[in-house]
């Protein structure tokens, strides 16, 4: 019974943390590197029909060069509002709207905005750290809790803590790896 709530207490802290990968990963699409991806306007929200709304329910993202994106937007009535949702958002793009077609030049980015990047990108990381971290802390706290009432021994306790705590590094490594791709990956010119 003990390898086997081992087993999926180990599952369940992978998926956590897994989740918190995914979570920086996604924050990290956000980032602009001065290379177009659709991933860019993924944190845009557009006011539409009353409601904020994700830019991919209004129309369709593409890359149709390296520094240029567009947004094929499908109500008409919309245009203006995924304008101003894309020029609010705090990403330092200026869109122009050309009839249903929204063109999103990508600027070059300067050296101040690269360091600024890697800045966010590092306290991404920081918060993606912390929420492992905070995921191995409730997984020593059931394996205490085991201990004491006395479902498991000392030496079984012990051997589960170093589990948790190897899974723990594993997912610190790939935070670590993840942000320093991304820093190679803004301040390439």
């Amino acid at each position: 019974m003990a390898t086997a709530e081992l087993s999926n207490l180990k599952q369940d802290l992978t998926r956590r943390m897994d989740g918190a990968l995914e979570t920086l990963r996604r924050d990290f699409a956000g980032l602009r590197t001065g290379r177009a991806h659709t991933g860019l306007l993924e944190p845009v929200k557009v006011v539409a029909y009353g409601t904020e709304m994700p830019l991919n329910q209004v129309g369709t993202v593409g890359t149709p060069e390296a520094r240029l994106l567009t947004v094929q937007v499908w109500d008409k009535s919309m245009v203006g509002a995924v304008e101003k949702a894309i020029r609010d958002a705090g990403l330092g793009l200026n869109p122009a709207s050309d009839g249903m077609l929204i063109r999103v030049p990508i600027p070059q980015l300067t050296t101040e905005r690269r360091n600024e990047l890697a800045k966010l990108a590092h306290k991404y990381a920081e918060g993606a750290k912390v929420a492992v971290r905070a995921v191995r802390r409730d997984g020593m706290e059931q394996i205490k809790s085991h201990e004491k009432k006395h479902d498991i021994g000392e030496d079984l306790a012990k051997d589960w803590a170093d589990e948790v705590q190897k899974l723990t590094d594993q997912f610190i490594k790939k935070v670590d790896e993840a942000v320093t791709d991304k820093e190679k990956d803004i301040r390439q010119v």
